[in-house]
């Protein structure tokens, strides 16, 4: 089976030289995307849904350890590795926690060395023809019904297809708490609306503009929901489908519709919100 693959790095050279050097090693890998920062790595993760990641550290928007931490959050995440550089002061923290990781300029040995630990770990996958049932076999998953209760702490499961070392690591990275996020500023004519982030029920992108829906009404903006979600605090603000991000303080409730189809209601809107396939895992009965 190919393995989907996706390599993001803000530097075209060292996203070249990954993908020249994935296309001579692993000709079993099909690369799906090359994100040119950690935005838009997490949006093409979204829309294609590749099984193998390697994400730069120190990236624009999203760093990588921020666009893995959201990826540990989905129902099917991907194999994550890390690629950085001497110095970096994550290095000794991927060393002693045993997280794959290539460094920064990439040796043939190394990658090799890697790709047979992924191998490790994807013996199903890659000896099937894929489908559905490969994924499964992939990343199995022992409990996928939902509840009505928001889960806390998204991500920090054993059924996510990350090692727990992973996992742990990016507790340990990843800061705790994030600086305030800066009212919204939206055009109304002539006039300027100041928008409070914690006044927001939930964002909703369509093609051009975003839709900002908030306690005393809503508003329209020109920034793509995906540039948002760099700012947004992610245990406060979560993305349950590539176009909705929603304030989990004002989820009511999270009903399943059918084995696919789940929507949320929202304390102080009768709108019901779409949750995708991939988002269902953040909503579990307790």
């Amino acid at each position: 089976m190919s393995i989907t693959t996706l390599i993001a790095d803000d530097e075209e050279g060292p996203r070249e030289q990954l993908r020249a050097a994935l296309a001579r090693l692993a000709p079993d890998l099909t690369l799906v995307a090359q994100s040119a920062n950690g935005v838009d790595a997490w949006d093409d993760c979204l829309a294609l849904e590749p099984q193998l990641c390697f994400l730069d550290i120190r990236m624009p928007g999203l760093s990588g350890l921020e666009v893995a931490q959201r990826l540990a959050q989905l129902a099917e995440p991907p194999q994550v590795v890390f690629v950085t550089a001497y110095g970096d002061h994550a290095l000794s923290a991927f060393e002693a926690g045993a997280v794959d990781y290539l460094l920064k300029p990439l040796e043939d040995h190394r990658l090799e060395q890697c790709l047979q630990r992924l191998r490790a770990r994807l013996p199903v996958a890659t000896a099937t023809g894929g489908g559905a049932s490969a994924q499964a076999d992939l990343d199995p998953r022992a409990d996928r019904h939902a509840g009505q209760h928001p889960d806390p702490h998204p991500g920090q499961h054993a059924s996510t297809g990350m090692t727990a070392q992973t996992l742990e690591l990016l507790r340990q990275l990843l800061p705790a708490h994030r600086p305030p996020m800066r009212p919204i500023q939206a055009s109304q004519g002539r006039e300027v609306q100041l928008i409070a982030p914690e006044d927001v029920l939930f964002f909703q992108s369509d093609s051009r503009y975003t839709r900002v829906v908030h306690r005393d009404g809503e508003a329209w903006i020109r920034t793509a929901l995906k540039e948002l979600l760099a700012d947004l605090d992610p245990h406060l603000f979560w993305q349950v489908h590539r176009s909705v991000v929603v304030n989990s303080r004002f989820v009511a409730s999270a009903t399943r519709l059918d084995e696919n189809t789940m929507q949320l209601s929202l304390k102080g809107s009768a709108e019901k919100l779409p949750v995708s396939r991939q988002f269902q895992g953040l909503f579990k009965g307790q």
